[in-house]
């Protein structure tokens, strides 16, 4: 009841200043052209600035005219309109209801096509150039910023998507699933239970996993089956379900330098992959996922 009573007052108030402002103008415009003193509020020799002189010509009549034509297409704006408060005009145009129409002539322009490309099978998509280059422009309009113009990943913060590594699995299922409702990362920090040297110990270990040379015992060895098989594996290959990403391969995301893997394993990571399932639809979401899968290649000048 409060908020409705709020809307009508604020509704009645635009109402009466956008009136008042109208009203005004009319009278202000007539009073400099006919209420006007002959002599002026200043004798003609009054001189300012030493060169600035009061004048008797009034304005051009042309000028007050062109003013109230102004002013009486405004009145006929305000009457066909939404301008008065909660008055809707006679024409009861919304710009929600435009952009209904706008939707609803798209739809009936595109629509089947686009239920055609929502229905049809990745594979199929892959060979279709022209579904191809549609998702690569939806990528460049709603990724290339944080992925790079190459989708070749950058500032080791966002993966490189011209790959296979998937970080969250590469399916079509996997990919969609991603684009539409967004990832979190969740690779809690371990400094305060290892400590300055298990996380040196665990960072050494982790680097040899990737190069296939790692030992069986040693500290680094205990810490990680104690605490990280759970999520990356006894051998290191991850667990795209939970996000955890291979550490017996090349692809490090965060870098990989020891001072990286030890930052990571120190601090954590917590990038966040938004959800862009209400910004795209559907069908723009598996075109993408089409362009993605078929391995992200620019496609300039096709």
């Amino acid at each position: 009841m409060l908020a409705g009573v709020s809307t009508s007052f604020w509704a009645g108030w635009v109402a009466v200043i956008t009136a008042v402002s109208v009203l005004g103008l009319l009278w202000f415009t007539i009073s400099v052209y006919f209420g006007r003193d002959s002599a002026g509020a200043h004798g003609p020799d009054e001189v300012w600035d030493e060169t600035l002189t009061e004048g008797t010509a009034p304005a051009p009549l042309w000028w007050f005219w062109f003013i109230v034509a102004l002013l009486a297409a405004s009145v006929v704006y305000l009457m066909l309109y939404p301008g008065l408060g909660a008055h809707r005009g006679v024409l009861e145009w919304t710009q929600g209801g435009q952009i209904a129409e706008s939707r609803a002539r798209f739809d009936a322009n595109f629509g089947p096509e686009r239920e055609r490309l929502l229905q049809t099978s990745i594979t199929d998509l892959q060979l279709d150039t022209a579904a191809l280059r549609t998702g690569w422009h939806i990528y460049n309009n709603h990724c290339s910023a944080c992925h790079g113009p190459e989708a070749r990943g950058q500032a080791k913060l966002f993966p490189n998507l011209s790959n296979d590594r998937w970080q969250w699995g590469g399916s079509e299922r996997d990919i969609t699933q991603t684009i539409t409702v967004g990832r979190l990362a969740v690779m809690p920090p371990w400094q305060a239970a290892l400590g300055d040297d298990g996380v040196a110990a665990v960072a050494e270990y982790v680097r040899a996993i990737a190069s296939g040379n790692a030992p069986t015992d040693g500290r680094g060895a205990e810490i990680y089956r104690t605490n990280c098989i759970a999520c990356h594996q006894p051998d290191g290959a991850g667990l795209a379900a939970l996000g955890a990403p291979p550490l017996n391969d090349a692809e490090w995301l965060y870098g990989a330098s020891l001072d990286d893997i030890r930052a990571t394993i120190a601090l954590g990571r917590s990038g966040q992959m938004p959800a862009f399932g209400e910004r795209l639809d559907p069908t723009q979401i598996k075109l993408l996922a089409a362009w993605l899968i078929s391995g992200a290649e620019p496609m300039r000048g096709q």
